[in-house]
């Protein structure tokens, strides 16, 4: 490397080294390393958005892969949503550069007629991340949800009549959302403030782009960021908080632990694991880990892209309980057949 390149990267490492002797900057980077420390893996990729948010994780893991010598890799997309989405894009990429970061600008080509172009967007946007990190080898991707993320996915959820499982689900620092792929994401900041990433973005790279959307109250998180906003005016402390949905994911691990034993120990797999033989004692266990366990065996079995909804699970399990008759139904890519006492589930051809 010549002489001028490698005064130009001392020079990089030695603004992000400097920067972490700030005490709050360190304290974050120091709860950032310790998420990170459980994974043996020395390659990461990074979601990054250009916000505020996704800005100081890119810090965060830049700090990182100077400290510990992993390897990284950044993405943004262009979702093309707004007329300003390429701009943005190019902007982050030539910012980062400066700093040091080659951040890949990943392009979406949407036709804009989806039903629901904003979860459309978001599952696409994790596509192109995730199959261009596959090609890198790299099967972690990290984003930066941070702790009034999971507060504000909670009070959707509850609106929206979530359950346990539901309410709970965001608790999770690695999910593996896409079922065909062996990639997880990884969210190390979820017990770190929006004020703290805050800060960290203006204290480094002081840049950061506005996605005009997050002052829209058309859109339901917005109201419900607002109405955090409102309740911590009036002496709500996420403290305790906090501890409430820690109580909820104990509990939601507790009905998990007894989903799988329902299921080792009350059905059985033939045809070449193709099919489920499900026994009468699986459907005596308490409502919801019957729930849970039908529901998890037609997700594998039907081989679909998401969980069968919640009416229609409950639907046939009343429907194997109260009917005596019950023979054939077909279900999310399944077919159910009743035989004897015993309930065969296997893939619809």
């Amino acid at each position: 490397m010549k002489k001028r390149n490698l005064s130009a990267k001392k020079k990089i490492h030695n603004f992000y080294l400097e920067k972490l002797k700030n005490p709050r900057i360190k304290k974050i980077y120091s709860e950032f390393e310790r998420k990170l420390g459980k994974y043996t893996r020395r390659k990461f990729s990074i979601a990054v958005s250009g916000g505020v948010d996704s800005m100081a994780l890119t810090f965060l893991a830049k700090c990182h892969s100077i400290k510990k010598n992993n390897n990284y890799f950044y993405f943004t997309v262009d979702h093309k949503l707004r007329s300003t989405s390429t701009i943005e894009s190019i902007q982050t990429k030539k910012k980062l550069k400066k700093f040091g970061i080659v951040c890949d600008i990943l392009t979406w080509k949407n036709d804009r007629n989806f039903s629901n172009l904003q979860a459309k967007a978001r599952e696409s946007r994790y596509e192109l991340i995730f199959q261009k990190s596959l090609r890198n080898k790299v099967n972690l991707v990290l984003t930066a949800h941070q702790k009034n993320d999971k507060y504000e996915n909670f009070f959707i959820r509850l609106l929206r009549g979530s359950g346990l499982k539901g309410l709970s689900s965001f608790q999770s620092n690695k999910t593996k959302i896409k079922k065909k792929m062996n990639i997880y994401i990884l969210r190390p900041l979820l017990n770190i403030s929006k004020e703290d990433l805050s800060y960290i973005t203006r204290s480094t790279f002081n840049f950061s782009i506005e996605d005009p959307s997050n002052n829209n109250d058309n859109f339901l998180r917005i109201k419900i960021r607002k109405l955090i906003n409102q309740l911590k005016k009036n002496g709500l402390t996420f403290e305790k908080f906090n501890l409430t949905l820690e109580n909820l994911n104990k509990s939601n691990n507790a009905i998990d632990f007894y989903v799988k034993k329902n299921i080792n120990e009350n059905t059985s797999l033939i045809n070449n694991k193709k099919s489920v033989i499900i026994n009468e004692i699986f459907f005596t266990q308490p409502e919801e880990i019957v729930f849970r366990s039908l529901s998890k065996i037609i997700h594998n079995i039907g081989n679909k892209k998401s969980f069968t909804r919640g009416k229609k699970i409950f639907s046939l399990v009343n429907d194997i309980n109260s009917i005596k008759n019950f023979k054939k139904k077909t279900l999310s890519g399944c077919i159910l057949e009743k035989v004897n006492k015993s309930i065969i589930i296997s893939k619809e051809n």
